[in-house]
């Protein structure tokens, strides 16, 4: 698949740890053809002393793709960069926003705010490792940091390093006192400090995260920024992403149906159960396909239940849709006496 990576950055997937991996960024596809989608975190320790094929893997018809790595060490993060490389990724980002106690007593993640020189040293190291994009994401900032002169000096530090682009979620983490799902709704949101960022950062693409619910919302925000970026929104509503095209990159063919995505994630099940993989790895991540539509109810509870039953193959994809689509029949004559 060709891209412009400039233009895919307009709207992107958030990395979202045990969400964003391979099965969902498939299903994500089929539902955008021109957004940018993310891995998870890896760690830059996990690709240098394990397992580098098992958390790199993709399909080329997944791209673009991201890799978003974790870590602090700059030469341990210049040979993880030199091992996404032989994937091909789209683009390499550094996660400098992830509050979670285990990140933080690995000295990565959202801690970092905190060491804009070390980052900085990182991104060089990874952009001497690789003619690959590097980017980073981050937070407005952390703890008590003031975040008009911190989330300057840090951003300033980032372009000194020759960063390629900025993705800025619009929440302070708090790393003391508030958990990692605490600190995804109780710090406020303040979008207006991204947007002003980004006017002073122009022309480097900066992208804004956090809290964005709706396209019509993201459509507000890119009269700002360079693009947008959705995490929990296009997880648990996937149909959202179906509209991304059209309503983002302007793309006049239509979208595909649920009956066309259903059938396509069917076929692809059979591939990876082939490979080795089960099917409730793939459906765990299709639950909220049929949301707000009749029979969703039943949907969610045979892609959640029967795949997990022994021997579930994907007739079970089936099954659920046909429940769907059941339901849907049995609604038309009540639209139309009503």
């Amino acid at each position: 698949m060709s891209f412009d990576l400039a233009t895919a950055r307009r709207f992107s997937v958030a990395p979202m740890m045990d969400w964003t991996d391979r099965h969902c960024r498939m299903l994500h596809r089929l539902l955008t053809r021109r957004a940018l989608l993310f891995t998870e975190m890896v760690t830059s320790a996990a690709l240098v002393h394990g397992d580098p094929e098992r958390h790199l893997r993709f399909s080329s018809l997944e791209q673009p793709v991201a890799v978003q790595l974790g870590g602090s060490d700059p030469a341990e993060l210049a040979r993880a960069v030199a091992l996404c490389d032989q994937y091909g990724y789209a683009e390499i980002n550094l996660n400098v926003g992830c509050p979670s106690d285990r990140v933080q007593s690995g000295k990565f993640g959202a801690c970092l705010m905190a060491e804009p020189d070390l980052v900085a040293e990182c991104v060089r190291a990874m952009r001497d490792a690789t003619d690959t994009p590097v980017t980073v994401k981050c937070r407005i900032g952390i703890d008590d940091q003031d975040t008009e002169e911190s989330l300057d000096r840090f951003a300033d530090k980032m372009v000194d390093a020759g960063v390629e682009a900025l993705y800025v979620h619009a929440r302070k983490a708090w790393l003391k006192g508030l958990s990692p799902k605490e600190n995804r709704t109780i710090p406020p949101l303040d979008y207006p400090r991204v947007h002003r960022l980004a006017k002073r950062l122009a022309p480097l693409p900066t992208m804004i995260n956090g809290g964005i619910e709706t396209l019509d919302d993201a459509v507000a925000h890119l009269e700002h920024m360079s693009g947008v970026m959705l995490g929990r929104a296009a997880y648990h509503n996937p149909m959202l992403l179906a509209e991304v095209d059209a309503r983002i990159f302007g793309e006049t063919a239509g979208a595909m149906s649920l009956r066309e995505i259903m059938l396509a994630m069917a076929a692809y099940a059979e591939g990876e159960l082939s490979r080795g993989a089960r099917i409730n790895q793939i459906t765990r991540h299709m639950l909220g396909l049929a949301n707000g539509m009749p029979g969703a109810r039943v949907f969610r509870q045979i892609l959640s239940v029967d795949a997990c039953k022994p021997g579930a193959g994907p007739e079970v994809l089936f099954k659920a849709l046909d429940a769907v689509e059941a339901a849907a029949q049995r609604r038309e004559p009540e639209l139309l006496t009503a």
